[in-house]
């Protein structure tokens, strides 16, 4: 059983990081490129180098370069290389991706197919992506930003309350527990997101297209993981004999 589910995980992964990184190609990178040419204008001594994540809709925040003492950060050459880092960043987001998502279809234990999947890419969307980025948007390199450890933990709190308030308010029929999803929904709001830092490098027009394309290109992406990954376990995992 464990192997089917993570064929199932591995197909579905693989294949919705392949087909988002497509619709990267014309969608986000170009706009990161054109950032690009922000970057390090904000008159900073340290400048944070990010590599965005336009699927889960954040940033990996990879290294600090200081501009005093001339260090430098690799990151991957415009082009081919550029985009095969991208690809492959997208894969192995797809799969773990994928995994949360085949596990979630296995502890539910209702049958699945692409039309279910769809459903639960798009809760998916709305955990990893949505609720994080109503405190922390998509930002573009060269935007000033607050302490990393305290956005990075304020969008896993927003991520790990969000699917569980979903859970208890969709997959539950207790009103008790639909309170309890709308409490836990809401919860990392009212804590709220870590203070932004004031003013930016990145023109205002440039960072808000950026936001609507992330979120834009993330729901397809998990509109095309849950799809992808409702056929792949039906096919390993519910009908395993077929094959």
């Amino acid at each position: 059983m464990i192997g089917r589910l993570l064929t199932a995980a591995l197909v579905s992964g693989v294949l919705a990081g392949v087909l988002i990184s497509v619709v990267h190609h014309f969608t986000t990178t170009p706009i990161i490129l054109h950032a690009e040419h922000y970057e390090g204008m904000g008159g900073d001594d340290q400048t944070v180098m990010m590599w965005s994540d336009e699927v889960a809709g954040g940033q990996f925040y990879l290294a600090h370069g200081d501009e005093e003492h001339g260090d430098e950060v690799w990151a991957p050459e415009n082009g081919l290389e550029r985009t095969l880092y991208t690809s492959l960043a997208n894969i192995i987001t797809g799969v773990a991706f994928a995994s949360l998502l085949i596990a979630g279809f296995h502890m539910r234990g209702d049958p699945v197919d692409g039309r279910k999947g769809v459903a639960w890419g798009v809760a998916g969307f709305v955990v990893f992506a949505l609720a994080p980025a109503v405190g922390l948007p998509p930002e573009l390199p060269g935007t000033l930003a607050g302490s990393v450890e305290a956005r990075q933990f304020w969008w896993a709190f927003a991520a790990v309350s969000t699917g569980a308030g979903l859970w208890f308010l969709l997959l539950t029929r207790h009103i008790a527990m639909h309170a309890a999803g709308v409490l836990l929904i809401a919860l990392p709001h009212i804590v709220g997101a870590p203070q932004a830092v004031l003013g930016r490098t990145v023109p205002p027009e440039l960072a808000a297209h950026f936001v609507a394309a992330s979120l834009g290109t993330g729901l397809v992406f998990w509109a095309l993981l849950g799809w992808i990954g409702g056929k792949s376990y039906q096919r390993f995992v519910e009908r395993p004999a077929e094959i």
